[in-house]
């Protein structure tokens, strides 16, 4: 072998040692470099926490009783049956709320409803609480209804009322905004969810209330549940309900809308008027009707005496089918105020219907579920029968609730056990506030005297807006 030769061979020999060590350097790095952690450089974004300005507490009152079909030569024109007396107020030192009439439909343009607004000070929000009620005695039209005043919502439920052979039902839509609002009503019934031909594209112009009569969207359907869906601005939903039997009017009432579904629904102070057997007239004075909007489910409904939590009767179970109404007949129920709790595996809603009879001078009310009342809270109980509060504690620990006028007039605790309901009774005309602290009620007031029957929830006051984390 020559020097050039053997030179050549230690070259490339070197070369190839070179370049596996540089490999293996490499490989060694690589795992040396993912296995050990690597320093890093953590940054928290600035992040500012501030309050929306409070706005207005705006609540819309329904209005007077109306009346259909009075005049022969004009069947569908609205008329005024009877004025709605309404009582408002706020936190004792916040500036008294103002009122203003909406554009009614009537022809006589007289008992519209009306908007109860409360401007925030020092630039906080202003609680408001508001309800009024109706007296009527006419041929066609008879009893007593009282509803709270509610804030307009984008989408809401109305649960009650009929579209068969003696009633009068009309659905009742307000816009106390500045802009047109658009509805459409869908609604649930028999052969399930419909948006009839009346119920498509109804325009409610600003500060404007209007009427659809609920035979003209479901001619015959007796448990209907009606979806409010509005756009461009949103809207206050209630029913008008009515029934004459045989040419007697058998009672009146007016059904606040129900904002949400909810696997349990809790309605506080359902009061019976009568024993059973007392009236000799067919048919249940206490049903329930409960709807499950998204799916087939099963619901289980309990009936308990107000200072108990053990139920009156045995639960009932029902099948509910998705978006058909299920009515169930609570039979057995000793004269008494009564919670009613719809317990199901889906979301649902549900509303009581119960009479004080069948017969001449008789009257109803439907109660509608009470949502959850977290903070402390406002009602107004307007003119009519002694009203009485009822309280349901669906928690497994005894509360104290706090409840007093806001004149400081009256001022009392009730004490309610773990999954009972308790009661007391107010006066009427005047703002109360309702304090449990930090734990979950229901809350109902109900009204009951001679001839005359009615009740609304309680729902929770407009909450201050809460503070917000901005990312500039």
């Amino acid at each position: 072998m020559s020097d050039r030769r053997s030179f050549r061979w230690a070259t490339t020999s070197t070369r190839l040692l070179a370049g596996t060590l540089v490999a293996i350097g490499f490989v060694v790095a690589v795992v040396t470099a993912v296995s050990v952690p690597w320093p890093t450089l953590a940054r928290e974004p600035v992040a500012i926490a501030a309050a929306p300005a409070p706005s207005a507490s705006v609540l819309v009152c329904t209005g007077g009783l109306l009346a259909l079909g009075r005049e022969l030569d004009d069947v569908g024109r609205v008329v005024t049956a009877a004025p709605q007396t309404v009582i408002s107020g706020v936190e004792q030192g916040d500036p008294e709320p103002a009122t203003a009439p909406l554009i009614p439909p009537t022809a006589d343009g007289t008992a519209p409803a009306t908007t109860v607004v409360a401007e925030p000070a020092d630039g906080a929000h202003t609680d408001v609480a508001a309800s009024g009620s109706s007296t009527v005695v006419a041929d066609d039209l008879r009893g007593f209804a009282a509803s709270a005043c509610r804030p307009p919502l984008m989408e809401s439920w109305l649960i009650g009322g009929s579209a068969t052979t003696g009633a009068a039902d009309i659905v009742l839509l307000a816009n106390p905004g500045a802009v047109p609002a658009t509805v459409e009503l869908t609604v649930f019934g028999a052969s399930g969810a419909q948006v009839p031909a009346g119920g498509t594209d109804l325009v409610v112009a600003p500060a404007t209330q209007i009427v659809v009569p609920l035979a003209g969207l479901q001619l015959g359907e007796e448990s209907p549940v009606i979806r409010v869906t509005a756009t461009g601005a949103p809207i206050q939903a209630a029913l008008q309900a009515s029934i004459t039997r045989t040419l007697v009017p058998g009672g009146v009432d007016q059904v606040s809308a129900i904002a949400v579904p909810d696997v349990v629904q809790i309605v506080p102070g359902v009061t019976v008027t009568q024993n059973p057997g007392a009236d000799a007239a067919p048919g249940a004075a206490t049903v329930v009707r409960i709807l499950s909007p998204g799916a087939d489910a099963t619901a289980t409904v309990t009936a308990s005496a107000v200072g108990t939590a053990q139920p009156a009767a045995a639960p009932t179970t029902v099948p509910l089918a998705a978006g058909i109404p299920t009515e169930v007949e609570l039979g057995g129920l000793a004269a008494g105020q009564y919670t009613i709790v719809v317990d199901a595996d889906t979301p649902v809603l549900a509303a009581v219907w119960q009479a004080t009879g069948f017969g001449e001078g008789s009257d109803f009310a439907w109660y509608t579920a009470a949502p959850s009342v977290e903070a402390p809270s406002l009602l107004a109980t307007p003119p009519g029968p002694t009203p009485v509060l009822t309280v349901a504690n669906p928690t497994a620990e005894a509360l104290t609730v706090a409840v007093g006028a806001v004149d400081g007039s009256f001022a009392t605790e009730v004490a309610v056990g773990p999954g009972e309901s308790a009661s007391v009774r107010l006066v009427a005309r005047s703002v109360f506030r309702l304090d449990a602290g930090a734990a979950p009620i229901h809350a109902g007031l109900s009204l009951t005297g001679d001839g005359a029957l009615a009740g609304f929830p309680v729902w929770p006051s407009d909450a201050a807006a809460q503070r917000i984390t901005v990312y500039p």
